[in-house]
């Protein structure tokens, strides 16, 4: 299964390490968001920065609603959001969105679509903390209730 990461913190205060592994994730500012596989490489970098980020596992419903809705094309003139770098092409949404939940690729491997999601702040504000951990009573590190959350800043 995929990942969901989304950024709540913001920029200022962060230490160069947390840049640069937010930055390796495509999440350069607040409210961005990417999909990751779930492997031990992207869970200890998860964990090293999870005083900024939420993550959670991803749904073909959300993943579908954020490619449809949230999606950036690389090349503005191109109308194809889902032909990837290793020549195959994927004959809809629905089908591109079954192997990115299913880590059958990765979504930075997208030659056509930028790796991160813009988002908005949540219709209704976050109903707990954001500077304390999901096990403390927030909403960072690894929050159950994340997808919530996201259906709101779609």
């Amino acid at each position: 299964m995929a990942l969901l990461v989304v950024r709540l913190r913001g920029t200022v205060n962060v230490p160069y390490w947390a840049v640069t592994t937010l930055k390796n994730l495509y999440l350069n500012k607040r409210f961005s968001a990417t999909l990751v596989p779930e492997t031990s490489d992207y869970l200890g970098m998860l964990r090293k920065i999870s005083p900024w980020v939420a993550w959670s596992k991803a749904d073909r419903e959300i993943v579908k609603t954020l490619i449809e809705n949230r999606a950036k094309n690389k090349n503005p003139r191109s109308d194809s959001l889902s032909k990837s770098r290793n020549s195959k092409d994927y004959m809809g949404i629905d089908e591109l969105v079954e192997v990115l939940v299913n880590d059958k690729i990765k979504f930075s491997e997208q030659n056509n679509v930028k790796p991160w999601f813009s988002l908005n702040p949540p219709k209704g504000g976050f109903k707990k903390s954001t500077k304390r951990q999901f096990s403390d009573g927030g909403t960072l590190g690894s929050n159950k209730d994340l997808l919530e959350i996201v259906k709101k800043m779609i």
